[in-house]
């Protein structure tokens, strides 16, 4: 057996999803173990257009544990959260082998995990959701843990609170919790993407800067300060996550949009209220939210919600069947040789010349549009992480560029 680690390259790769939160996590009970003041519930997005794809190897040969990002190392002894991540998956791997002798002893192996995000990081897209859940589930992939999503979920949320929803596909419910060792804390499907296959999601990317407060940041400033913040999270969400989680069930997508966009803007609205006050958002977001309005007055209905999380790209979710009326109407305003328009969740659009009316929206809002949104992603609601054979590190450990 030393002899076979001596010379072997131990591999798993795994891509995993963004998602998107439709009522938001924000706020910190306990920063160390990244335990949320609230329950939160996000969509899983597809990984046809948003997707983090990660190795996980290990070797003997291997000086010790490096995590290369798009190419670039990072300092991973002085990330914490890493950290955490990799001592919990290790424990694990060492009681497998407790139990089976015959193994080999993975858990002492030095790990090179390589990852790389098609879609720009820290930009307010959920990048550390997706990259952390790919961490996990590669190298729970490379050590062949019994442990489900569910348990998996645990050790996520050390990395990024948010990753532990990105380990499961469809509607994804994270519980806050009570216990102070964070055991509670953990990721529930609350219906699989196959339960309404039909959502959609357009993201109408604002900018691909960095934020100008980091989220960890920006949330102890909220709940420091913020004197809307207690409410938000002891009364108005227990509330949202009830009534959503019954409006996924029922497909009620009316219900559904109202509060999704509801709590965007209460979320956003104790941003507003910390002191200094933080914004995320920004003229372009705004115009969204007033195109939203004004599309749903339009048609009579609701058939399109906004969202924002901490940065100002919106995230416009609607139902495939009005692709024209939400999608078709954005198309209108930036033309069709705007950047995104030609990805896998284009079909529909092909043929589609225009949606709403424009003289039936606000001209603010148009030019709002128009002026500052660099480029769309078109995506729906997707699957949880996928083992793949498309690996960044070859058989005898070096990087594969992409």
């Amino acid at each position: 057996m030393a002899g076979e680690l001596d010379n072997k390259v131990f591999r798993a790769t795994t891509t995993a999803p963004v998602n998107i939160a439709v009522i938001k996590y924000w706020g910190k009970r306990d920063p160390s173990l990244n335990l949320p003041t609230n329950s939160s519930l996000s969509v899983t997005l597809s990984q046809k257009s948003l997707r983090t794809l990660t190795t996980a190897s290990c070797a003997a040969t291997y000086p010790a544990d490096e995590l290369i990002l798009n190419g670039k190392p990072q300092e991973i002894q002085s990330s914490k959260r890493t950290l955490a991540c990799l001592a919990s998956l290790r424990a694990h791997r060492q009681a497998v082998e407790d139990a089976d002798s015959s193994l080999p002893k993975l858990s002492t192996l030095s790990l090179r995990i390589v990852s790389e995000n098609n879609f720009p990081t820290a930009a307010g897209l959920a990048s550390s959701a997706a990259g952390f859940a790919a961490l996990v589930r590669a190298v729970a992939d490379l050590y062949q843990l019994p442990q489900s999503p569910r348990d998996l979920s645990r050790i996520a949320r050390q990395g990024s609170g948010s990753a532990c929803r990105s380990l499961m596909g469809g509607y994804v419910a994270w519980r806050a919790g009570e216990l102070a060792d964070g055991s509670d804390s953990l990721a529930e499907e609350v219906a699989p993407a196959s339960h309404w296959p039909e959502m959609r999601a357009l993201v109408l990317v604002v900018s691909a800067d960095k934020k100008d407060v980091p989220s960890t940041e920006g949330m102890q400033t909220t709940v420091a300060t913020s004197n809307l913040f207690e409410t938000r999270a002891k009364t108005v969400v227990p509330e949202r996550m009830a009534a959503i989680e019954t409006a996924i069930q029922n497909r009620d997508f009316p219900a559904f949009a109202e509060i999704t966009m509801r709590d965007s803007n209460g979320f956003h609205a104790t941003c507003l209220d910390s002191w200094p006050p933080i914004f995320y958002m920004n003229d372009v977001s705004r115009a969204a939210v007033r195109l939203v309005h004004d599309i749903n007055r339009a048609v009579g209905q609701t058939v399109c919600a906004y969202t924002f999380d901490a940065g100002p790209n919106a995230v416009i979710y609607y139902l495939e069947k009005d692709t024209e009326l939400v999608a078709g109407t954005v198309k209108s305003i930036l033309g069709a040789s705007a950047e995104g328009w030609d990805g896998p969740f284009n079909e529909p659009l092909k043929d589609v010349p225009a949606g709403v009316a424009l003289d039936k929206l606000d001209s603010r809002a148009i030019e709002g549009i128009k002026d500052g949104v660099s480029r769309v992603i078109l995506t729906g609601v997707g699957e949880g992480p996928i083992s793949v054979d498309e690996h960044l590190v070859s058989e005898t450990g070096d990087i594969i560029s992409q």
